[in-house]
């Protein structure tokens, strides 16, 4: 770096839960620092380590991330990335996790070697993938909800064991009636989150699909569907409870039986890194232990 080029920007977010990585997460914030960078740390984290390390002065909190950062990290698990995902909202700045949860399926990197993902963040030695997303159309969405998900919309029953009957339609044409705990559209890159927990199948992330897949079914020929990523659903969902829970990447709010609520492609996607040197097969293999005997 140049003295008179303009010094490089990580956005950084991340889990509160982190005492046995705050020595790793010491060293990545320095190495960032050594190797030019300016850091930028959501306001919960950066109060979080402020309380337990020495914080490098090129660190700074900001509610807002900066539209010129080049790379968000993520460091926690699944959870926490999806966060990041909503944080970063539609400004198309990749995010790259950072695991320090448990199975991380989509974190590339871990912690425990933070000299090797400065490395790998300083000569780009990362390719980005771009991951589809799917939007929300309903009634009475608050005002601060984000309607939009990178795992799934799982539309489920309210606090009852009676199930839900999930009306539902494909491009304006009816398809069935779920009648079942719940209901899931899941993208490529939720597949295998709920969507695998529940026995749906496992999808290549960068592919244009999406999975219908109903959760505790009544009637066994209610079997995953997979559809185009272009496809519009559309699900009128009734019980005997007066409500039941719309959940985006676990973040839900209650809607009134009767009521319809729409799912599309979302009109941005979301950008993934991952190292060069991984891919869908070695990720399967490490994550989820594929093949293993």
């Amino acid at each position: 770096m140049t003295p008179n080029s303009t010094p490089r920007t990580i956005a950084i977010y991340g889990s509160r839960r982190q005492e046995q990585y705050l020595s790793k997460i010491a060293d990545l914030l320095r190495l960032l620092q050594d190797n030019g960078f300016q850091i930028v740390i959501h306001p919960n984290l950066y109060k979080y380590l402020l309380d337990k390390i020495d914080i490098p002065e090129s660190c700074l909190s900001a509610m807002e991330i900066p539209s010129e950062a080049e790379a968000a990290l993520s460091i926690g698990g699944d959870g926490t990335f999806l966060r990041t995902a909503q944080w970063v909202g539609n400004r198309q700045i990749p995010i790259l996790g950072i695991n320090t949860g448990h199975l991380g399926f989509l974190s590339m990197c871990d912690i425990e070697d933070p000299k090797s993902i400065v490395d790998d963040i300083t000569d780009r030695n990362l390719t980005i993938e771009q991951r589809s997303m799917l939007r929300l159309e309903a009634p009475y969405i608050p005002d601060d909800f984000w309607p939009y998900a990178l795992n799934e919309v799982a539309i489920l029953k309210q606090d009852t064991a009676s199930m839900i009957t999930v009306q539902t339609k494909v491009d304006n044409s009816f398809l069935t009636d779920y009648l079942a705990d719940g209901l899931l559209v899941s993208t490529p890159t939720g597949s295998t989150g709920y969507n695998m927990s529940v026995g749906g199948p496992i999808l290549r992330p960068t592919i244009d699909n999406w999975v219908l897949l109903p959760v505790a079914p009544h009637s066994l020929t209610m079997r995953p569907l997979v559809i185009n990523s272009d496809a519009i659903i559309q699900a009128c969902t009734v019980s005997r409870a007066k409500t039941y829970r719309i959940s985006l990447d676990g973040r839900s709010y209650s809607l009134p039986c009767g009521s319809t609520i729409t799912i599309r492609k979302a009109e941005f996607p979301m950008l993934v890194m991952r190292r060069n040197n991984d891919n869908f097969a070695t990720t399967l293999r490490n994550k989820l232990l594929w093949g293993a005997r």
